[in-house]
């Protein structure tokens, strides 16, 4: 086995290409933070670490390069993401129906609500109810109208729920 055949990962699947303006706006800020706050202040760290001698017992020294590498690979991701991403910045012209950025509220009988947004890949957080456009959830949503029923698995059961609310704006 060769060196380093233990790390081998097989490259995830490429999600959708969109994105909501606030998305970008986010990863935009993100690289810009990364690049121009955290990764001076540990450079400055590794250099200072480096005057103290003996590297290769020095954690500190091993600890910032070792985040340096990840600040730059990140910054890479993000860099490359945002050129061939497509920020969708307006609402569809059927606003009756679920597309790509809907905040959409459903109901199930007994009269529990939830709302989700969906959003890009790059920038759902299930917490915030930001569902990316791939996920089961979104796939079942996308293209439902007003009072449509569509039933989703939560946990080991199906629930039936009843569209209640499509909106565009926040």
């Amino acid at each position: 086995m060769g060196r380093g055949m233990g790390r081998w990962r097989p490259p995830r699947p490429r999600g959708s290409r969109y994105i909501t303006p606030e998305g970008a706006r986010r990863m935009r800020e993100e690289v810009k933070h990364l690049w121009e706050v955290e990764r001076p202040r540990v450079t400055n760290a590794v250099s200072e670490a480096a005057k103290l001698g003996d590297r290769s017992e020095n954690a500190d020294y091993i600890y910032g390069k070792k985040r340096l590498r990840e600040i730059d690979s990140r910054v890479r991701f993000l860099t490359k993401r945002l050129e061939e991403i497509t920020v969708v910045d307006r609402a569809p012209d059927e606003r009756e129906k679920v597309f790509f950025g809907a905040w959409v509220s459903l109901e199930d009988d007994e009269g529990n609500t939830v709302t989700y947004r969906i959003v890009g890949p790059d920038e759902f957080d299930v917490k915030q109810g930001l569902i990316s456009m791939d996920s089961p959830v979104a796939r079942r949503l996308l293209g439902r109208r007003l009072d449509d029923e569509v039933d989703l698995k939560t946990g080991e059961e199906w629930i039936t729920y009843y569209v209640v609310e499509i909106r565009y704006e926040d």
